[in-house]
């Protein structure tokens, strides 16, 4: 059974290019193709795609609102972004809303047919520029933990009052005293230079450090 692809691209051109270029690839069929997502959950329910190619930058509903859609009417359904957009907020925005890959479209034809591919088979393709930003927040956000050395209880006793702890139900979780618990909370202090837990919590979740 041919893989069903639809392509969301408000480049007419560009659109038409991919669609004859992926029907003309053996098992694939392109079965939808659209100018934007406003549609979305309506064109998923028809088409009951095994892949869409997501542009972002498309009037009306854009590509990062269309991926939210389609996520939430058919996850099954793996999703490529395919722009020409590099920026991290962008970037970040699909990855954590579900993107499946993240293609851009300077890259070649061939590098698309690689994704689609890899997403098939569990993968999650990126474009090297992309891959190079990913592992670039991966290591600043190693660093950042890095610069806290909280031993293992420490962390734990921060857990607990970044989700609204009193030092008493800290105590009872963690089966110590509340004067140890007071120990650990000073310790957090002066490792992560806070003075209170307010600042303790804020910079716990800034720098995700638990």
């Amino acid at each position: 059974m041919a893989t069903r692809i639809v392509i969301f691209e408000d480049n007419s051109r560009l659109r038409e290019s991919l669609k004859v270029l992926l029907d003309g690839v053996e098992d694939y069929s392109v079965c939808g193709d659209y100018g934007n997502c406003e549609r979305a959950a309506e064109i998923m329910s028809e088409k009951e795609p095994d892949v869409v190619i997501m542009d972002i930058d498309m009037p009306g509903v854009d590509g990062i609102e269309g991926l939210r859609i389609i996520k939430e009417c058919r996850p099954r359904t793996y999703i490529i972004m395919y722009t020409v957009m590099e920026d991290e907020d962008r970037l970040f925005q699909c990855l954590c809303g579900g993107a499946n890959g993240y293609i851009l479209k300077n890259t070649s034809f061939v590098h698309l047919l690689e994704g689609i591919g890899n997403v098939l088979h569990g993968g999650a393709p990126l474009s090297p520029p992309i891959a190079k930003k990913v592992l670039q927040s991966f290591q600043q956000t190693a660093a950042s933990r890095l610069q806290y050395p909280l031993s293992d209880r420490e962390k734990e006793v921060l857990s607990y009052l970044v989700k609204g702890y009193s030092y008493k139900m800290i105590a009872g979780q963690c089966h110590i005293s509340l004067d140890t618990v007071r120990g650990h909370i000073r310790n957090i202090y002066s490792k992560l230079h806070v003075n209170c837990g307010r600042e303790a919590v804020s910079k716990a979740l800034r720098d995700r450090i638990v």
